[in-house]
């Protein structure tokens, strides 16, 4: 059985995690599942087969963090077998983190351990009142170390120490004060919000979404550093030369609709099931 789900249609991918009768908790599955998914994704995103990912999951929770009955078998892993492990989430996380399009994690319910590092990986986080996040691993003597560089970008290192060392759960609304999540609406008004993002997000040039992605990646590095300041020349001075630039430029003094916004001209529009 698939314990997560690709689809793609019109450009836009949900991959949704599909364990609601375990609260869709992490095992090495649904891991192994959720990378091979992102690989295909990065294929698609760099061809622009995928303009957006919506990352979500069914049932009452977003994900309760790590399966109890995988943590029963972690119990006889030794250092190795735990090093393997590490490095699979890892790549999860810092696949998600990468992706080239933008993201965004659509939060209905409890967000718990590693679950909060997903929703700090994804570019834009909304979610519904009724979630809750929670860094719990210190709860039963572990740490949230391979999501810990995430979460931090996402709450700055003095809300982390709390919250990593506390285990205290995080209403929305907290969240939301945090920066780990950028809206908060009605639970039944979920759908529409990640709905209206994606109209917003559809609106804008594909190829300066991905040159902007990745430009805040580098610039997060070394903001203020010579080899910065030429790479940020370097990127507006591409963009500016490029045919989506130059229909950019052209459709907003000619007060008309860029192609990439018009619904029947979406790239590459398509629709696959996985």
């Amino acid at each position: 059985m698939a314990y997560s789900t690709l689809t793609i249609e019109e450009g836009v991918a949900r991959l949704t995690l599909n364990r609601p009768e375990v609260h869709n908790a992490f095992d090495d599955s649904l891991i192994a599942e959720l990378n091979a998914h992102l690989d295909q994704l990065h294929t698609l995103a760099e061809a622009g087969d995928v303009r957006a990912v919506v990352l979500g999951s069914e049932g009452k929770s977003f994900s309760a963090g790590a399966d109890l009955n995988w943590m029963k078998r972690m119990v006889d892993y030794d250092l190795e077998d735990n090093l393997a492990d590490s490095r699979k989430l890892a790549a999860l996380m810092h696949g998600l983190d990468t992706l080239p399009c933008p993201t965004v994690c659509r939060v209905q319910g409890a967000a718990f351990g590693g679950a909060v590092g997903l929703a700090a990986c994804c570019d834009i986080a909304i979610a519904s009142g009724k979630a809750k996040f929670c860094l719990s691993e210190v709860k039963i003597g572990l740490s949230p170390a391979v999501i810990s560089p995430y979460v931090q970008r996402a709450l700055g290192e003095r809300q982390m120490r709390r919250y990593a060392l506390t285990a205290e759960v995080m209403d929305a609304e907290i969240a939301l004060a945090l920066g780990l999540v950028h809206l908060v609406v009605e639970h039944d008004k979920l759908d529409e919000e990640v709905d209206a993002m994606l109209a917003t997000l559809l609106s804008g040039s594909p190829q300066a979404q991905r040159a902007t992605k990745a430009l805040m990646a580098t610039v997060a590095q070394a903001p203020d550093s010579d080899a910065t300041r030429e790479h940020t020349c370097q990127v507006i001075a591409k963009l500016r030369v490029s045919q989506e630039g130059q229909e950019g430029l052209s459709s907003f003094f000619e007060k008309r609709r860029p192609v990439w916004a018009d619904s029947n001209n979406t790239p590459h529009a398509s629709e696959r099931r996985s």
